[in-house]
């Protein structure tokens, strides 16, 4: 258990009887009332987004969750398959249980994969990841008025926007939060 006004995105829950992946949360202390806590929520069976207002002090139960570092290996179709790093078993994952994730994972690409009761209920991916450029709109020569980005494709299919001197072929490292362009890591 611990007081609301601790949970953080990323924290995983029992609400109603079911895991939640705490997406983010807000402080609000409204004139004179009482501090309290907003946290939008996703409950991991349905997938379904919500909000709840919880008051700051009151008691929230945290979920006990085992991590594993695991190795993607890759994707059947219907099920992506992961190797435990420690003693080689094999794990196989629905495509739901990923969602956005799988925009950064290439074969053998370390994740995190977090599991309650002995089913997998999440997966970390790092925070940053590199990925080859496959496709690159043109960019405009002689554009210097104001800074210029153009949409490139990533060999995941991830659609990120990055400066003009990127090229088909080059390497880029992107944020697994924001979506964003870091830097060119090779030609």
């Amino acid at each position: 258990m611990a007081q609301a006004n601790r949970i953080r995105p990323g924290t995983i829950i029992m609400y109603n009887g079911d895991l939640c992946r705490v997406m983010s949360v807000t402080h609000l202390t409204p004139g004179n009332l009482r501090a309290m806590v907003q946290a939008k929520m996703r409950n991991l069976r349905t997938g379904v987004q919500f909000e709840n207002r919880y008051r700051a002090t009151e008691e929230v139960e945290v979920a006990f969750l085992e991590k594993h570092k695991m190795e993607y290996l890759y994707d059947d179709g219907d099920r992506y398959h992961f190797m435990n790093q420690e003693n080689f078993e094999q794990v196989e994952l629905p495509h739901d249980l990923l969602g956005d994730a799988i925009k950064y994972l290439l074969p053998n690409t370390a994740v995190e994969v977090t599991f309650h009761d002995g089913n997998a209920v999440g997966v970390d991916v790092p925070k940053t990841v590199d990925l080859k450029v496959v496709q690159a709109d043109a960019s405009m020569k002689r554009a210097t008025a104001s800074a210029q980005y153009k949409k490139a494709t990533l060999e995941t299919g991830l659609v990120v926007q990055v400066p003009p001197f990127v090229e088909v072929g080059d390497v880029v490292r992107v944020d697994t939060e924001t979506e964003e362009y870091l830097e060119r890591v090779s030609k």
